[in-house]
């Protein structure tokens, strides 16, 4: 007897059967890297930030383009260092030389110009485009040339010294508004169209046509050279593809996870800032439905997801893995900085290299102190302890109760007198493993029987339930028939139950003919020699 009533006691509280459960997040430790980088907004600018970009030198300050002004921001601090209001339009597209003392910028007037950092005043003007210019890139070590595309649908490679056009590359069939610089050679870059292709170029092969193209079957919003130089990455639509260059152009993924057009994509590194061996790429990529994604593209799978309160426009990552900002429709960048081994010394307050300081004592706890008696109270374990969990004290709720206390009608009278089916479908599933249910179902009282027929009447029909209850309903018809005789109430009862039976089975019926007449068309179609040419459907 004991150990039924232990077995039994285990089993509490009773739950419905049909109940899914749901599976507790974890953390990875992936997603605690990224969310390191705390986004803090800065203050809102003039309009959107159409595009992000950080100086390939220390201290990696970083450059935002925004209505007709590029604004140049501390990498430390993260506040604005320095405006550049030197464009008469919309500026678009900021881009560092590689020493990082010449930045170069398009703008809705066609023309792209070439500033000093330090002093903020334009060096050069290059004149060519007749509509805005979209697309600027400095090559990844060539100082003497960039590249431009705008929406004329024409690319150009520019020296800049001269400020003369070398090449006009010739392909694109609507706006361009995107590319890179090759990481291999200087002399290769990639741009993405409107027209949904992404071109290689190489200024080195006579003429203006490209070496490559691939197609990406959505208006391309951004392009990318992954660090090894053989892939590259699309935006385009709501999708992310990476592409083999190597290859050919073979597609290898594409990666849906946005639900609205993806405006801007970059390379995040992970793992340790010493030793290439120990880095980690990712695919960074915003969106218009406000979403931050990191892809990792060695295991096809996104392994991180934030989300912002606007649309997303443009992304950056510092090289140093320190920075990350992203810029929106509504003029905030949100700026995170992690925490590197240059910070933690600068909060040290110059202490490091001076030399061991001695800690301080602790105090000994000694058992005439208070404190000793509630001593490891908010120590964390390590990890070879082993943990006894407190058990979770459980509420029941009434029928439970009377359950344990073996009170088997009164618990199915409770469940019935509330308004949760599924708590009385557990209950006498509970009884039925007990065989106590149709002994609680001869000792109810008129009243009583009058809620079970009740309830009998309401969801009997259901399928999740119909099981269990048609069983139910014709026993319990069975046992009390005399007492159902003798009160129009229970007669009632069991009208409605017929009715609501006749109902489901004339339903069940038409489904079946209708399943029937489907399954004959099918047949017919599939013969031979049944199908016409002239048929349309």
């Amino acid at each position: 007897m004991a150990e039924e009533q232990t077995a039994i006691a285990k089993t509490f509280p009773v739950k419905p059967k049909l109940k899914p459960t749901s599976k507790k997040s974890t953390s990875t430790p992936e997603s605690k890297y990224w969310k390191s980088f705390k986004p803090q907004p800065t203050e809102t600018l003039i309009s959107s930030i159409t595009s992000l970009s950080f100086s390939p030198t220390q201290p990696h300050d970083f450059a935002a383009t925004h209505s007709a002004t590029v604004t140049i921001f501390s990498a430390q601090t993260l506040e604005p260092k320095a405006t550049i209001s030197a464009f008469t339009d919309t500026a678009t597209s900021a881009s560092f030389r590689s020493d990082g003392r010449l930045i170069a910028a398009g703008s809705h007037s066609g023309i792209v110009q070439v500033l000093d950092v330090k002093t903020r005043s334009p060096l050069r003007k290059l004149r060519g485009h007749s509509r805005p210019v979209h697309l600027v890139r400095y090559p990844r070590v060539d100082k003497l040339h960039l590249f431009s595309g705008g929406d004329d649908a024409i690319v150009k490679y520019w020296d800049v010294a001269s400020e003369t056009q070398i090449s006009e590359l010739i392909g694109h069939k609507d706006y361009v508004r995107c590319g890179d610089a090759s990481p291999a050679n200087d002399d290769m870059f990639i741009t993405g169209s409107y027209d949904h292709t992404v071109k290689v170029w190489d200024v080195r092969v006579s003429g203006s046509s490209s070496v490559m193209e691939v197609n990406h079957g959505k208006p391309v919003e951004d392009v990318i050279f992954l660090p090894s130089g053989g892939l590259i990455a699309t935006a385009g639509g709501n999708s992310v593809k990476i592409w083999d260059v190597i290859g050919g152009g073979k597609l290898l993924y594409s990666m849906e996870s946005h639900n609205k057009t993806v405006t801007s994509i970059c390379v995040g590194k992970i793992g340790k800032e010493s030793g290439e061996e120990s880095q980690q790429y990712r695919i960074l990529s915003v969106s218009l439905d406000g979403y931050m994604k990191v892809f990792d593209y060695a295991k096809f799978k996104i392994t991180h997801s934030m989300r912002y309160p606007a649309p997303l426009l443009s992304i950056g990552f510092s090289p140093d893995c320190l920075t990350r900002v992203i810029g929106t429709s509504n003029g905030i960048i949100y700026a995170g900085k992690r925490k590197g081994i240059e910070n933690v010394e600068s909060e040290l307050g110059g202490f490091v290299g001076l030399g061991s300081m001695e800690e301080p004592q602790k105090q000994v706890l000694r058992p005439s102190y208070f404190r000793y008696f509630h001593r490891g109270q908010n120590e964390k374990p390590s990890e070879g302890d082993y943990l006894i969990m407190r058990p979770k004290k459980v509420k029941l709720s009434e029928h439970d109760k009377l359950l344990k206390k073996f009170r088997h009608k009164e618990a199915l009278v409770s469940a019935l007198s509330g308004k949760n089916p599924e708590n009385v479908v557990a209950v006498m599933e509970e009884l039925v493993a007990r065989k106590k249910l149709l002994k609680c179902v001869s000792n109810l009282d008129m009243e009583e029987l009058g809620l079970l027929l009740g309830f009998l009447q309401r969801n009997s029909t259901m399928p999740r339930y119909a099981g269990l209850l048609m069983g139910l309903a014709k026993k319990v018809v069975e046992m009390r028939a005399e007492d159902i005789k003798s009160s129009d109430v229970l007669k009632n009862h069991i009208r409605n139950l017929k009715r609501s039976v006749e109902e489901e089975i004339r339903l069940q019926q038409s489904l079946q003919e209708i399943q029937d007449g489907v399954d004959a068309n099918l047949i017919i179609l599939m013969l031979p020699g049944t199908m016409t040419h002239g048929c349309h459907y």
